[in-house]
Formats: structure tokens, C-alpha cells, sequence
């Protein structure tokens, strides 16, 4: 199976109501006008969508608001964190029969899972559907690291085609090309080195900040893409302070509230996630008014 994912792929928040119920009118006005600045593709529920912070019922209902708002425009994908194998099988199943585009796929969140039962799982997932597969390697995260030995074992699995590679360690990256050529679509997982993970062949980025700043994010991959290094750096380095929330216990806060900074969403999470201290929000706005203060006019680089 192949499939023809490329480019920044927004990992969208759930818009909540301060009663943290789902304000599902400005989820979908949020993903509409990410596709309208340019962004390649859309994920829903994943971790910055809050995806174990909603109930069963819910994940559904964000799904169908989504491919309505989505339209076929852009490649529209779900994360999948289930507790359970059967509980995963159940929501892919669902989430085919709404007509999602394909899935990202993580460990069962029950407990932290060893290799085998991680590859278990991804194995169950697949062979529960006919979408195509993200598997999402996250060892810093969820606990366990799906080796080159492991993606061995997937390639099994025709329509397991793709990896958000999130070890943090770039060298995964050119392992994987290394071992298996173009038999995975590679996508950078962690936001402060995906111009690095492009650099060394990545096809995509999936990114939470891009949800504040879609644009220039953009630009980075295309300025990457067309091998314009000197161009995507200077942009990379004015985006890197805001990049590295990301990577921060609180990166959905934190990027819930840069999105309320930028007049694009509400920061509101749902519980046990609690609001920013104001310490931890001074932090953040100073971050924000900094990126603002320095923004860099992108008609310069003559993308379009």
C-alpha cells in the first residue's frame, strides 16, 4: 500500500468550552483555517488533541465534525491511544467507517508495553482495518522504542506505511532509510528537530506548534524541500524558543495557550490537565511576543 503523505501535518488541539465540554464549532474552524494557510494535512486526537482525555462517544463525534470541516481537502488522519488491543480495534474500525483518511497509531496505553507487546498491538491494529498505519514511536513518552528490528516486523503488514519517528536521536531517521528505502514514509515527530529530521530525508513533520504559527512552518518544509538550507535555517532559528515547548510535560497547555495568545483558539484543557501557573503563562507570552517582535516577512523567500 502506498499513500502519498508529505509535508506539515498540524497535530490539532480539541476546542473546550470553559465547562471543558468539546466547542466543536471552533475545532472546526480552527482545522478549516489551518488548510487554508497551507498546512498538508491534518491529525486529530492526538496527544495535543487531549485523544485519552475524551470519552469514547466523543472521539467519534470529533471525527465526523472533522472530515465534514476537512472535505477531502487534505489528507485527514486520527491518532489512536486506546488503553487496550481490543479497544484500538474497535475505534479504527469506527473511525474507517466515518471515512478518516488514515491513522496514527500508538502503544496501548494501559501500562508501559515491552517491544514485543508494542509490536503486538500495532500488528492487531492493522490487520483490523484496511487504512493505512502511522506507527507513532515515542520512547521518551510512552516507554518502549520499536526498534529497526521491530519495523522488520511490521513491514509485514502492508498497510502499516508510515513512522512519526519521535526518539529524539536524528540518526533513527537515516537508520530507517538505511534499512528499509522507501518502504516507510518517515515523519518527524518532535517539533525542535524537524528541520535536522528534514535535512536527513524525512517526507513530513508533525508539529504542535504549527497550530500557532502554520505559515511559517510551511515555509520551513518547503524551504527544506527545495534544498534552500541557508533560507529554512534562518527561519528555524527565529522559531526554535516557541519549538521547544513542545517538548515540555505541559506542551498542551502551553501550546493551548500560544494558540489563545494568537487569537486562534481557547486555552482551556480538560481535566486533569489544569490551567498554566502564571509564572509557567509569563513564560510562554514572553516566548510569543518575542516570535511576534522578530516575526520574518516570508514574502522574502518567494515560496509561492
Amino acid at each position: 500500500m502506498k499513500v502519498t503523505w508529505r509535508g506539515v501535518y498540524p497535530a490539532v488541539t480539541t476546542q473546550f468550552n470553559d465547562d471543558e465540554s468539546i466547542n466543536f464549532e471552533t475545532t472546526k474552524s480552527m482545522i478549516d483555517m489551518l488548510i487554508q494557510e497551507g498546512v498538508h494535512g491534518i491529525i486529530v486526537l492526538g496527544t495535543v488533541g487531549e485523544n485519552c482525555s475524551l470519552r469514547q462517544d466523543e472521539k467519534r463525534q470529533v471525527l465526523k465534525a472533522a472530515k465534514e470541516v476537512v472535505a477531502g481537502r487534505v489528507p485527514l488522519l486520527t491518532g489512536v491511544a486506546e488503553t487496550t488491543t481490543q479497544l484500538a480495534v474497535e475505534f479504527v474500525q469506527d473511525a474507517e467507517d466515518i471515512g478518516i483518511d488514515g491513522l496514527m497509531v500508538l502503544p496501548g496505553m494501559v501500562y508501559r508495553s515491552s517491544e514485543r507487546e508494542a509490536i503486538h498491538h500495532y500488528q492487531q491494529v492493522a490487520r483490523a482495518t484496511s487504512l493505512p498505519v502511522m506507527i507513532y514511536n515515542n520512547p521518551v513518552t510512552y516507554g518502549v522504542d520499536v526498534s529497526i528490528e521491530g519495523m522488520k516486523v511490521l513491514a509485514n503488514e502492508d498497510n502499516i506505511v508510515s513512522v512519526k519517528e519521535a526518539t529524539e536521536d536524528t540518526r533513527r531517521i537515516s537508520e530507517l532509510f538505511s534499512a528499509f528505502g522507501d518502504r516507510y514514509v518517515v515523519f518527524g515527530g518532535v517539533d525542535d528537530i524537524a528541520l535536522e529530521s528534514l535535512m536527513l530525508g524525512a517526507t513530513g513533520w508533525i508539529s504542535g506548534l504549527t497550530n500557532v504559527f502554520p505559515k511559517e512552518s510551511v515555509a520551513i518544509f518547503k524551504l527544506a524541500e527545495q534544498g534552500r538550507y541557508e533560507e529554512a535555517r534562518e527561519l528555524w532559528r527565529w522559531f526554535l524558543p516557541l519549538l521547544r515547548l513542545d517538548t515540555i510535560p505541559t506542551l498542551v497547555q502551553c501550546i493551548k495557550y500560544a494558540e489563545y495568545l494568537a487569537g486562534r483558539g481557547s486555552e482551556v484543557t480538560r481535566s486533569p490537565r489544569l490551567p498554566l501557573t502564571q509564572e509557567q503563562k509569563a513564560y510562554v507570552s514572553r516566548l510569543y511576543d518575542e516570535a511576534m517582535a522578530t516575526r520574518i516577512d516570508l514574502s522574502k523567500y518567494n515560496l509561492d
